[in-house]
């Protein structure tokens, strides 16, 4: 049997105790973080559950644009609060992880993948390629940036900061007409009707992790990685696990817009397929491998080879 295919959760002792489960306070990080809770109680009857919302160093510097955070700015203060003990366990959007967790800390599980697809909305409601001319596209993201600027070259993308409510309603106004946003975060909230088009993954690459839910816990708590593993999901944590060594190997914290996706066909062999992108979209390399056997760590590893030689320029530049 491939090794990813193991679906089924170990059996877990009946609990009878009380967590915290440490999140940010955004409207979507508390829905993220409920459908988390809401598997475990069901699982844990006895057990309770209190989400914990954080205020984090992403969330304080709102002026800044995303790319100078760094990945990891809206997860490191909840990382700190669970390894010194103030909450049990973490719920992140696992885009939201850099690329290498603090000591002490692993992604203990998953639950289902959301869709993890980027979506347009516009004040047209009309698809990328109806849009007119110096249709003004709001975005913080590099990735986001690059695609739209290689798809649409004649469209001015604009940078945009806030939650997902708050990017959806500059739609129209005096700093957007649209606005480009993951389909997962909007299926989270009930809005997913709001979307004008759905880009395919093949052609908008999502960001490692999109649509992902991590379960983030201390490595010596047993009890509670048992508890989280009772609820995880195999065939997304397999996912994360191929995406996040993709990034490890090919530099996540560099300024060159990356991106992979990885998914399982139905004979179920899983698949990788990533990007590598000039910031101005003027040059974009993509590869896609698929395996039978192996980790799905390697097969992330060895997109990311190919795509370092691919874009070596790019890289270095």
């Amino acid at each position: 049997m491939r090794p990813w295919l193991s679906l089924l959760p170990p059996s877990c002792p009946a609990m009878s105790a009380s967590y915290r489960i440490g999140t940010r306070g955004s409207p979507l990080a508390l829905a993220q973080t409920g459908e988390v809770v809401s598997r475990l109680r069901t699982r844990f009857p006895n057990t309770s559950f209190e989400i914990a919302p954080m205020t984090t160093g992403g969330d304080r510097r709102k002026d800044a644009a995303l790319v100078s955070l760094g990945r990891g700015a809206f997860a490191k203060d909840i990382e700190s609060a669970l390894l010194a003990g103030d909450i049990d366990l973490a719920v992140h959007s696992a885009k939201d992880l850099a690329s290498e967790l603090p000591d002490g800390l692993v992604i203990a599980g998953t639950v289902p993948r959301q869709d993890p697809r980027d979506v347009l909305i516009d004040r047209w409601g009309a698809p990328l390629s109806e849009l007119p001319p110096g249709a003004r596209i709001g975005t913080g993201s590099p990735r986001r940036t690059a695609l739209l600027a290689s798809l649409r070259p004649d469209i001015e993308v604009v940078p945009i900061r806030g939650n997902v409510g708050t990017r959806i309603g500059k739609v129209g106004g005096p700093e957007c007409d649209g606005v480009v946003v993951a389909a997962a975060g909007l299926a989270r909230l009930g809005r997913i009707d709001e979307a004008h088009e759905l880009f395919p993954t093949g052609t908008f690459v999502p960001d490692a992790g999109q649509g992902t839910l991590a379960v983030q816990a201390r490595s010596s708590d047993d009890s509670l990685l048992e508890m989280v593993r009772a609820i995880d999901h195999g065939p997304t944590s397999a996912a994360l696990e191929a995406e996040r060594a993709f990034v490890r190997r090919i530099g996540g914290s560099c300024n060159v817009p990356v991106a992979v996706y990885a998914s399982f066909a139905s004979d179920g062999d899983l698949g990788i397929h990533g990007m590598v992108a000039a910031p101005d979209g003027s040059r974009v390399f993509r590869r896609e491998v698929t395996s039978q056997t192996g980790s799905p760590a390697g097969l992330g590893e060895t997109l990311a080879s190919m795509l370092l030689n691919d874009a070596a320029e790019l890289l270095e530049s």
